[in-house]
Formats: structure tokens, sequence, C-alpha cells
């Protein structure tokens, strides 16, 4: 019960804003707020009056329940549901208020640190809309940036925020080679996704074809390999270790090349096979 949850037990930033009983409880007309979530995190996460659930809950252990989540809303965008897709979005705001508190608790970081540290962020990438970094600022009427300006800026910035990373980071003994750009693309992404971001990143260096004929060439000469692997696996179980380890290779090598296809035709891979993948259930449905 509410009036159970003494007043001196709470903490947080939200301590001297919820008294127990509050009148909120009783007036479902009143849209909660932000600083509601919040509460109601910290009481979730109370030692002796929370969730037992909640309560055994870390970082880790609920990674899954946030990929999830993102992927909930997507396909709520997707079916164009805006009713599933405010429903979707409160779960993965959820999530980001559940990592605050499991911060706050360590004393490593808590929500007005996210709040504070995306803000700026976000001010330092866009000097073309915040000049000076400056929140409340606009360039003089008239100014005018064009997407090659905004697009060099974009990427100047990028490479200072990896640079500054780098020296931010503990340094490894065992480790004198500095870190490469592709190392800050996180492994966790589906690899669909990491695979463009990886020939994304790379072709700011310049590793990339410079013409849509050559990714044909190369897709072809994947394919082709991969055929060659068939003729050698020809009467052997496709389970077998090696000869599972040479196809799931070159299988791989053609899925990177239809990246850097997708890349190239300016289409998300992983929108277009979303799409396909939809276009599929729909006709074997029907």
């Amino acid at each position: 019960m509410v009036d159970s949850y003494r007043p001196d037990r709470q903490r947080g930033d939200q301590a001297s804003t919820h008294k127990a009983g509050s009148d909120k409880e009783n007036t479902p007309q009143t849209k909660y707020s932000l600083d509601d979530l919040k509460y109601l995190m910290q009481r979730l996460r109370d030692p002796e009056f929370g969730c037992p659930w909640d309560l055994k809950q870390n970082f880790e252990s609920i990674v899954a329940h946030t990929l999830e989540e993102a992927y909930e809303v997507a396909d709520a965008i997707e079916r164009g549901d805006r009713n599933d897709m405010q429903d979707e979005l409160g779960d993965l705001l959820f999530q980001v208020v559940f990592y605050a508190q499991l911060g706050q608790e360590e004393e490593s970081f808590d929500f007005n640190d996210i709040t504070d540290g995306i803000t700026r962020k976000l001010l330092r990438r866009h000097p073309h809309v915040f000049p000076d970094k400056n929140l409340r600022a606009f360039h003089p009427e008239g100014t005018h940036f064009t997407d090659d300006q905004i697009k060099g800026q974009w990427e100047s910035i990028k490479a200072e925020e990896r640079e500054l990373k780098a020296q931010l980071k503990p340094k490894n003994n065992n480790e004198d080679r500095p870190e490469g750009i592709l190392k800050d693309v996180p492994r966790t992404l589906p690899a669909l996704n990491r695979a463009e971001k990886l020939q994304k990143r790379a072709a700011q260096k310049g590793f990339d074809w410079t013409e849509i004929a050559s990714v044909f060439e190369k897709l072809e000469e994947e394919v082709a390999e991969l055929k060659v692997e068939l003729q050698i696996a020809e009467g052997k179980s496709l389970r077998e270790p090696d000869v599972h380890s040479r196809l799931t290779d070159e299988m791989g090598d053609v899925l990177f090349c239809c990246v850097n296809l997708a890349r190239f035709l300016k289409v998300s891979p992983e929108e277009a096979l979303r799409s396909t993948n939809k276009k599929f259930e729909t006709r074997f449905e029907y």
C-alpha cells in the first residue's frame, strides 16, 4: 500500500517532491511526469519495500529487455500504430530510467547526468543550429549552411570526440597501438547494422569503392566463391565442422557485400530487409 511507504525512506532527488499518499494518486485526470516515473523506479528498487524482480536486476541483465523494447518501437512505427508506438516508447523510456537508477545507486551517474551529457553532445554536434554551443542562441538572420558544410562539420566533430575519448580512456600497458577508427562501433549491434557502420567509417578514410559497378563485380565474385565451396562440399554433410566453417565465411562475405551495395544505393539494408520480411509474410499468409 502507498500509505505504508514512509516519507523518511525516500531517497534521491525526488525525496522532497513526493509525499506518501499523494493526492495525485486520487486524481487520474492529472498526467504523471518524468519525475513521477523516476520516483516509481526508486520505489521498485527499494531494498525493503521494492519489487523482488527489479531488485535482482543489474546493467547486464536488462540489456536484452532494452533491445527487445527498441525493436518493438520499430515494429509499431512500421505498422503505423500510434497507440502502440506511445506504449512501446514508454517501455523504452523506462529502460533509460532503470539504467539511471542503477547508476545512481552505485554513484557513477544519474538521470540528470544522462540528460546533461546528451544535451551537451547535441549542442556540440549541431554548430549550424546552435552557435558557440549555446542552447538559446541563434545564427544571424540569413545565415545558411550547405549540406557539404554540415557533413564536413559532423565528421570533424566525430573525429574530435573519438580522439578525446581515446585520451580519457585508461592506458593499457599491453597495448601500445592507438585505437583504430572502428574501435567504438559497438559489437552488440545487429550484424547487418554494424556492417553498415563499419563500412561508412572506413569510407571516411578513403577505403571504399569508387563506383557501384565495382560493388556488383565484387558481389558476383563472392557468390562465385560460395558456389566453389559448395562444389567442394559435394557429398559431405553441410553440418560437418570444416565445411560449415568455410560456408559460413563465404556466406558472410556475400552478406557484407550486399550491405555495401545497399550503401551505394542509399538504401538502409536493415530497412530493406524488414520491408521484404513483411512482404514475404503477407504473401505467404495469403
